[in-house]
């Protein structure tokens, strides 16, 4: 289950990020919000949300939102990324992540987000450096993102 002002994230094609979905976001026109609900699939042996699945939920979250909040209508492939895990995240709960766009020239874009458990805090700070392409892609429209 997700809250219900939360939409199903409709992402390009890519059979990594659907076996690991599904993804949601809500977005008010300023702030984009991608959410999750931890699965035992997405689980490590201790219970916890696998490191791994945080660490690309932090990607979706920066990639996708960065786009969306800057109005872009790019593919922004990640040049580097760093997570600093906080807290861990157990199967069953919501976890949610929001953007900042820290700086954006020609060709790059640096964000920072974090990644938390509502009610309960932080689980994850996050940065990274993005590539902006030259060419906006329609594709990659922030209408085409949302159900």
């Amino acid at each position: 289950m997700k809250p219900d002002e939360f939409r199903r994230l409709r992402l390009p094609s890519s059979g990594y990020l659907e076996a690991n979905g599904p993804f949601y976001a809500k977005w008010d026109g300023q702030q984009f919000v991608l959410g999750l609900r931890i699965e035992d699939r997405h689980c490590n042996a201790a219970g916890d949300c696998q490191g791994g699945m945080l660490a690309t939920l932090c990607d979706v979250l920066l990639t996708v939102g960065a786009n969306i909040q800057s109005s872009q209508s790019r593919f922004l492939p990640t040049i580097s990324l760093s997570c600093d895990f906080i807290a861990p995240a157990t199967k069953g709960e919501w976890i949610e992540g929001r953007v900042e766009i820290l700086r954006t020239t020609r060709n790059l874009m640096f964000a920072s987000g974090l990644l938390e458990i509502p009610d309960k805090g932080p689980i994850v700070r996050t940065s990274a450096v993005l590539k902006v392409s030259q060419t906006p892609d329609p594709r990659f429209d922030s209408r085409c993102y949302f159900d």
